[in-house]
């Protein structure tokens, strides 16, 4: 499975795994669907109702065209990357820097969709995301970004990371304002929100990291805590 090596503004080295291309069509099949079956349920309301003035049709074409227009840009601004089918399939939209797309990334991906699945239903995406090894369709070209698997591999992706390695520089040396106590809470809590996807758990996690130590930062969540555990631990045996 390819995969991503990004190096962060922070000086981390994080590796991703990019989405298959067969992730990625089941994903777009599940999106379509669903907007498949908001039209069909606009339908049978209207027929239900033997509206057959323009003034219904129009009303139907809006209430079934701006979800369908719309539906990807917004999914991936207030879900973090992910539409409902790339979320059933755990994968999300990223940066090629590690951090989180900014609104106008999310435009771009969204106005090039037109090129990308419009087109030759779909052949310009598949073509490009087979060729250039990142996952990245023009639209991801454009804006940087990409789409990876956030699924937890099966060693778990917070598992303790002492780093021997000569010279090595903490990234947060506020890291060393946690107890060992807090540490092994936060190992244990990330480990469990990794284990079942709750992605929720873990940025409350992180932001309460921040919180106790002042640390700023676009790090993602599981890198963040990462890079946290790591600094933490190399602080602690100096």
């Amino acid at each position: 499975m390819a995969s991503i090596r990004v190096q962060t503004a922070q000086n981390v080295s994080l590796e991703y795994e990019v989405a298959s291309l067969g992730d990625r069509i089941v994903a777009a099949i599940l999106d379509n669907l669903i907007l498949g079956a908001w039209v069909a349920a606009l339908a049978v309301l209207f027929a239900m109702g033997k509206l057959n003035s323009t003034a219904s049709m129009v009303t139907l074409g809006v209430l079934a065209g701006v979800p369908y227009v719309f539906y990807h840009l917004a999914c991936e601004v207030f879900f973090n990357g992910q539409s409902i089918g790339k979320k059933a399939r755990d994968i999300r939209v990223m940066r090629l820097d590690g951090t989180a797309p900014s609104l106008g990334d999310y435009l771009l991906r969204w106005l090039l969709r037109i090129v990308d699945t419009g087109l030759m239903g779909g052949l310009v995406a598949i073509i490009t995301i087979a060729a250039n090894g990142r996952g990245q369709r023009l639209g991801d070209l454009a804006a940087g970004t990409t789409v990876v698997k956030v699924r937890p591999q099966a060693s778990s992706a917070l598992a303790p990371t002492l780093s021997s390695v000569a010279g090595y520089q903490p990234v947060f040396p506020q890291a060393a304002l946690l107890a060992d106590h807090d540490v092994a809470l936060i190992r244990q809590l990330a480990n469990q929100a990794s284990a079942r996807n709750n992605y929720e758990l873990l940025n409350e996690l992180a932001n309460k990291v921040k919180e106790i130590t002042g640390i700023q930062t676009d790090l993602q969540d599981v890198p963040f805590l990462q890079t946290v555990l790591r600094d933490h631990a190399h602080l602690a045996h100096q």
